[in-house]
């Protein structure tokens, strides 16, 4: 079995057969899949989507590109959720993104430390989205990690091994996507290499990052196998052993332990 920690069920490409796309899924050993908001309307849904398919958690917040648009009241209402709904099992996305040029560098920072914080006083992990922006998310990172071990992912992880070992020291856990899978992604599959089996997770980011062997084609959880497996080959263990070690890290980190 395998837990899918990142999805954006919400978008527009699953709108119309999203109950099949949780079936394959689910036929594909997928028990659990994680819907993550990226503003105050995908995590509604994200939330909504939590309600009404037992396979899926939510996480709710505001991914660094879409901060500049948020209002107060968008964030008071993500506090309100992550507060008030049960399926809602961590914060976020959240991170920095120095890629795209949509939200001013302050403002992403002022949204981290909020999303981080949240997190803590609920007692809630937080995923973060890290683009181009390594350095800056470690040095948001480190007051925080100053006072004890962190309770967060850095998903879709994309950086190196220095920046992966820092994390890692620091208590979080590392996530890869379908980037992984891809032919030139030597570099990244050393860093994955090096990851212990007892901090890595597995996602699909989609409907984005598509795995290899369906590359060009939507994302979907049923997909992360794919990931699983060239993870496993990595790091030359049983698909099986991955997928087990993997899924423990994931109820463990989202609180769900106790769970099937």
């Amino acid at each position: 079995m395998l837990i899918d920690t990142h999805t954006h069920l919400f978008d527009d490409r699953f709108r119309h057969d999203l109950p099949a796309v949780l079936d394959r899924a689910a036929a594909a050993g997928v028990e659990r899949v994680v819907c993550l908001g990226i503003d105050l309307a995908s995590s509604q849904q994200s939330v909504a989507i939590a309600n009404q398919y037992p396979q899926v958690v939510a996480a709710v917040g505001i991914q660094p590109n879409h901060a500049a648009e948020a209002t107060a009241d968008d964030w008071e209402a993500i506090v309100r959720l992550a507060e008030r709904e049960p399926q809602v099992v961590a914060i976020g996305e959240t991170g920095l993104d120095r890629y795209w040029d949509r939200t001013p560098l302050a403002v992403q920072q002022d949204y981290f430390a909020r999303h981080i914080e949240l997190a803590q006083r609920l007692n809630k992990p937080f995923v973060i989205h890290c683009r181009e922006a390594e350095a800056d998310v470690l040095n948001m990172l480190r007051p925080f990690a100053a006072q004890g071990p962190l309770r967060a992912v850095m998903h879709s992880f994309s950086g190196d091994w220095a920046t992966a070992k820092v994390c890692l020291d620091w208590g979080l856990y590392i996530s890869f996507a379908g980037m992984v899978t891809y032919p030139t992604a030597h570099n990244l599959r050393a860093v994955a290499k090096d990851v212990p089996l007892e901090r890595l997770l597995v996602e699909t980011d989609c409907p984005y990052l598509a795995p290899q062997p369906v590359r060009g084609q939507r994302n979907e959880p049923a997909y992360v196998v794919h990931t699983a497996a060239c993870l496993a080959q990595v790091k030359n263990v049983p698909l099986p052993e991955l997928a087990e070690q993997t899924t423990r890290n994931a109820r463990e980190l989202l609180g769900l332990a106790n769970e099937r």
